[in-house]
């Protein structure tokens, strides 16, 4: 059906109704040009065939009167190509989609606290008790080699009822493996270093899980003839909060559990000897000490709780 030159168009047929893509809407009246709004779609290439008609392909005739482009008018920057969705995919009518920044709460994010000097634990209510089996420590356990202190860490931090790490500071000593100093091939500036290095390590690990709520248990044959190096290092490295312990058995049943070690863990005789000499140095120090001689290893662990809970009450001044 013909329209008269200059009348207005038909009102546009209903949605989902409308003509074919591909076919030209971009009809104007004589003489008008188009007003600002929205860019609709490109008018096509010339020869391009729109939909096939009953007969075949019907070319696009030119609309009468349509406007000559503006001269000098510079041509739009090509787009660079999109690269082809992955397989399985299919790329969205709308353009390129940006994914949502990741979210804060996304597995692998976790933030985590940075681990500073550990603090006292806060004391009971003058009428209570702690209960040092649910609180967050940090403890050091000392002794001679053979006192048990490694049996007595791992076992109390797997009864407790909070989250407890045992930080052993043999074992982090012992990742040095060519080059290894042996304290027992005799001491020298470099078997110094190395425990100096291990002590931090175990320092700064222990730090670490403090600050995300996880208790501690170091343990270490600290000498109180060398105050500097020994219990002040481990003040320094792990805060004042950290709450010393000696494990002191008798000389006997620390010879017999060091005769029943194995590698570069068991000493002589006579080194063990001379070690526990040395520790007897605590007596009077104000340190708790625990004489588990006759103790087996749970037990040990429960009278641990008992002088912890009296530690946290009333820290000891080391």
């Amino acid at each position: 059906m013909q329209h008269p030159v200059g009348s207005p168009l038909p009102p546009p047929p209903p949605s989902g109704h409308g003509p074919a893509a591909g076919w030209s809407q971009a009809a104007h009246h004589p003489g008008t040009h188009p007003g600002p709004g929205p860019a609709g779609p490109p008018p096509p290439a010339p020869g391009f065939a729109g939909p096939p008609g009953p007969s075949g392909p019907v070319p696009h005739a030119p609309a009468p009167h349509a406007p000559a482009p503006a001269p000098h008018q510079p041509a739009p920057h090509p787009q660079a190509p999109h690269s082809p969705p992955p397989q399985g995919q299919h790329p969205h009518p709308g353009g390129p989609q940006h994914a949502p920044p990741p979210s804060r709460d996304t597995t692998g994010h976790v933030q985590l606290p940075p681990g500073g000097p550990v603090a006292m634990p806060s004391p009971p209510p003058a009428a209570g008790t702690a209960d040092a089996t649910a609180t967050t420590l940090a403890v050091l356990l000392i002794g001679p080699a053979g006192a048990g202190k490694t049996s007595v860490a791992k076992f109390w931090a797997d009864q407790r009822r909070v989250p407890t790490a045992h930080i052993s500071l043999d074992d982090v000593r012992e990742w040095v493996r060519s080059g290894f100093a042996d304290p027992q091939s005799g001491w020298n500036d470099h078997s110094e270093a190395q425990y100096r290095l291990a002590r931090r390590t175990c320092g700064f690990a222990a730090r670490n899980f403090l600050a995300n709520g996880i208790s501690c248990v170091l343990d270490d044959a600290v000498f109180p003839d060398r105050p500097v190096v020994g219990l002040g290092g481990w003040k320094r490295h792990v805060g004042p909060g950290l709450l010393p312990v000696v494990l002191l058995p008798g000389l006997e049943i620390v010879l017999e559990r060091n005769a029943e070690r194995s590698g570069n863990r068991r000493l002589t005789d006579e080194e063990v000897a001379r070690i526990h000499g040395r520790m007897a140095g605590w007596y009077g120090s104000g340190l708790p000490i625990i004489d588990n001689s006759q103790m087996d290893v749970p037990t040990t662990a429960r009278v641990l709780d008992e002088v912890l809970a009296r530690s946290i009450a009333s820290p000891p001044q080391w």
